[in-house]
């Protein structure tokens, strides 16, 4: 052991202090003895287990004192063990002075606020009550006040707007605050922990709350009433009559859309307004008009259901089940008897949580079915609500099944009949699986290149927005079920997202045409056709990510295995361009998702809509909320095809001077004969640019193309119509050192410079003479003539006799300043993966 390992006492219970235990020992610490409560229906408590497994000695005295005093047996066997420090982490008994004061360390206390703010038991919950901004957890040295004790060391963090009891406890006061109480010790054992007396500025005190106090006041702002019943969540649980009975209201959330969606009334005596039962849920107002959202209801005989279903009365009828699913039922039975020992026989009415069960009992059951169900993912929240095995039984077969989808997201759509279709488009930012509007209600107009006029108002996100969006990834990352599945599954997942989007490819392809000027019909083809093959082409990718074993020097006489992994980063930022809204989304999110990431996605400003109806489309294909967000906001045929918006555009011409004048000939002709107009009249094959700024941008450059002394054969100007239509552009006589030379237009405008026939060497010079190196292409009948340019072009891709071949198996990235990394194909997956090197040796 260290030089600073100390005798120390543990007095606590659950499983922070089996944590905080199991880091003590592992640290050098020997822990003489631990005191935690007696066992409940027959059942230990997780420290007494873990200390009795490794001999350490364990006491569960129900009580410490008699009529104020200390009893002296119990005195006896704590001095006994010769303890240096007592560590108490979540102790609920109340322990005397005598033993408070016994070490010559004294002891230390973990408590889940920032003291001296949230003194007493139920610290978490009047955080969440009061609705702090900040939380925290505070270690202290124990004195004869109540957490009235000198400061040793305090973590703080922030309180997100929809933490409950349990993400606050799990997110950051367990894992951290095991951190904190380990950190403490070693403090204490180097001879640096401080004592920093609490101050009283600041100072409060609420009582442990109970059944009786938690009924809501309705006469309050939609926040305080939100804060009030997810700081009662879980326990005791906020109340309020209705309906001739007590209903209690668990898991409410703030993010509710802007307009009030349709529901049936729910009366409530003392409310503002009645509560509406809608397909996401109880809607309730404040005394202020606004809105939040419950998500289960707690009837007076204790069952838990969707709030949802509050007016449909029982579930539908009872599932028959298969034999196979007859001998599952069977298997879950013996589990549930083995969490309950003290029930002779679980029937269909056994309740889990009146015979006995804790809430630890839950995480034991949900993953026992989980073994059980062939990696069957359940939430802690599915045992709640169906408490008897019966009710139990039957949520299983229903999820097994397949039959376990959500209620309808609450979205608030703008409508639209366009293309004979009704458009129904998302407007708002959508976090953590829920549309909202941004921060401040902050919006912007998104327009329609065709005609100038507004498509609607879009939410306009604000750094908060980013910062509760990334929280959302970072929870569903960590947290959620997106990283506890199977790679299988999350494949399925993605199948199941590129099937939706092949069924709403119309709708998809229109509001591109709508929304970015996209020829409808090269929109159904390439902007929507080739996300859907992206997504279905990384589905297949998920479960086939593996790493490698790797022969390594032994280390004789022993051997050693040397093995990689490849992981998922975490949370992925992705910033998506104007010209393909919807496939650069696909190209980027399709292999960030397959690998196991969670992302944040921030459309261009001038073309967020399908980037919002992807995000519904997300929803329904199941994928768990959290895992995809989208943030609309400000900044954060070659050279013709798509109006010249596409990064690959074949932008700078060399040709050979023997076909030149001829080359230029027909370019013009084919110019004359393509169709300028609406982007979803059928015959269109040149629509508008994507945006006015961009459009002046285009004009200025044909400008200075003119002035210095490049030759425009044709185009170079706006077409006379409303919109922002530009002329499709052909420029000759263009020499090296020119401005369009060096520039990229991203626009519909070609640039013609001749070379000597057979030169070979010296127009690849010329080529390869730019700073980019993203496409590039070499029309030849010549093979040699083939394979020696596109060896010599400095550029990522090479299309030889074909442009603009892509497809989502070939790898497609730039050289030079043209990006790093790779979009599609196996490469792709490396952007969104780390290897981890594991080595062993035996």
């Amino acid at each position: 052991p260290p030089d600073a390992a100390m005798k120390i006492a543990v007095i606590g219970q659950s499983l922070f202090g089996q944590e905080v235990y199991c880091h003590l020992r592992k640290d050098g610490h020997e822990v003489v003895g631990v005191f935690t409560v007696p066992d409940k229906d027959g059942k230990a408590d997780p420290l007494g287990l873990e200390a009795e497994k490794d001999g350490v000695p364990v006491f569960k005295f129900p009580r410490w004192r008699a009529r104020g005093q200390v009893l002296p047996e119990v005195v006896a066997k704590y001095q006994a063990l010769g303890a240096e420090l007592n560590v108490l982490p979540f102790c609920s008994q109340f322990i005397p002075m005598e033993i408070i004061n016994a070490p010559r360390h004294g002891s230390i206390i973990y408590h889940p606020s920032l003291l001296p703010r949230h003194r007493g038991a139920s610290a978490i919950n009047w955080t969440l009550i009061h609705g702090d901004k900040k939380g925290g957890f505070t270690i202290f040295w124990a004195d004869d006040g109540l957490d009235t004790g000198d400061l040793l060391l305090q973590r703080e963090c922030e309180v997100l707007p929809d933490d409950t009891v349990s993400t606050l406890y799990n997110r950051f006061l367990f894992p951290e605050g095991i951190k904190g109480m380990v950190q403490a010790v070693r403090l204490i054992a180097e001879g640096k922990a401080p004592r920093l007396p609490q101050p009283e500025e600041g100072a409060t005190y609420e009582g442990i709350q109970k059944k009786e106090t938690a009924q809501i006041n309705w006469d309050q702002p939609a926040e305080a009433i939100h804060n009030w019943i997810r700081g009662n969540d879980k326990v005791p649980g906020a109340w309020t009559e209705a309906c001739g009975q007590k209903l209690t209201f668990f898991n409410s959330t703030l993010t509710v859309p802007g307009s009030v969606p349709e529901g049936d009334p729910l009366p409530i005596p003392g409310a503002h307004r009645p509560g509406l039962v809608t397909k996401a849920g109880l809607i309730l107002f404040g005394n202020d008009d606004k809105m939040l959202l419950v998500k289960n209801i707690q009837l007076e005989d204790g069952k838990m259901i969707p709030a949802a279903q509050f007016f449909k009365g029982a579930a539908s009828s009872a599932l028959e089940l298969t034999e196979e699913e007859l001998a599952t039922a069977e298997a879950v039975r013996s589990t549930w008897q083995r969490i309950l020992p003290n029930i002779p026989e679980v029937e269909d009415t056994t309740d889990f949580f009146k015979s006995g069960a804790a809430s630890v009992d839950v995480v034991r059951l949900v993953e026992e079915v989980k073994e059980l169900c062939d990696g069957l993912e359940l939430e802690n929240e599915d045992v709640y609500m169906a408490t008897t095995f019966g009710d139990f039984i039957q949520l299983l077969v229903r999820k097994l099944r397949g039959e376990d989808a959500e209620g309808e997201c609450v979205i608030d759509y703008v409508e639209k009949a366009v293309n004979k279709l009704t458009l129904r488009m998302p407007h708002q930012l959508f976090i953590g699986g829920a549309f909202v509007d941004a921060e401040g209600s902050k919006t912007y107009d998104t327009i329609n290149p065709t005609d100038e006029s507004v498509i609607c108002q879009v939410s306009l996100a604000q750094a908060s927005d980013v910062d509760k969006a990334v929280a959302a990834a970072k929870d569903a990352f960590e947290n959620g079920l997106w990283g506890k599945i199977s790679a299988r599954d999350r494949g399925r997942l993605l199948y199941r997202l590129a099937d939706l989007m092949e069924q709403h490819q119309e709708e998809l392809a229109t509001i591109e045409a709508l929304d970015a000027g996209a020829v409808y019909t090269l929109a159904l083809k390439t902007h929507v056709g080739m996300s859907i093959q992206t997504f279905r082409y990384f589905a297949g990718w998920c479960d086939k990510i593996q790493g490698s074993t790797i022969p390594i020097n032994h280390a004789r006489p022993n051997r050693n295995l040397t093995l990689t992994r490849k992981e998922p980063v975490g949370v992925c930022g992705i910033v998506i361009p104007w010209n393909y809204p919807l496939m650069m989304l696909s190209w980027k999110t399709a292999a960030c998702l397959a690998a196991g990431n969670t992302v944040v996605i921030k459309p261009a400003q001038v073309t967020p809509l399908t980037a919002l109806k992807f995000a519904e489309l997300t929803l329904r294909a199941g994928i768990p909320k959290g895992v995809v967000n989208v943030l609309p906001g400000s900044g954060m045929s070659s050279v013709f095809f798509n109006k010249g918006e596409n990064c690959i555009a074949a932008g700078r011409l060399f040709v050979e001077d023997s076909i030149h004048d001829q080359f230029v000939q027909r370019v013009v002709e084919e110019v004359g004969k393509m169709k300028i107009g609406d982007p979803l009249d059928r015959a269109t094959n040149h629509g508008p640019q994507n945006h006015q700024a961009h459009l002046r941008k285009l004009l200025e450059y044909c400008q200075r193309g003119v002035q210095e002394g490049a030759t425009l054969v044709c185009g170079g100007g706006q077409v006379p119509r409303p919109g922002f239509f530009f002329e499709p552009t052909v420029f000759t006589d263009v020499e090296d050192h020119m401005f369009i030379a060096k520039e990229e237009s991203f626009g519909p405008v070609m640039i013609i410079s001749r070379f000597a026939d057979g030169d070979i060497d010296a127009v690849l010079c010329r080529a390869n003479a730019t700073e980019f190196g993203l496409a590039s292409g070499v029309f030849t009948k010549d093979i040699n003539k083939a394979l020696y340019v596109s060896d010599k072009l400095q550029a990522g891709t090479v299309f030889v006799n074909t442009y603009n071949k892509t497809d989502v198996a070939a790898p497609f990235g730039g050289f030079k300043q043209s990006g790093f990394g790779k979009d599609l194909g196996e490469a792709a997956l490396n952007e969104y993966l780390r290897i981890k090197t594991v080595t062993f040796e035996y």
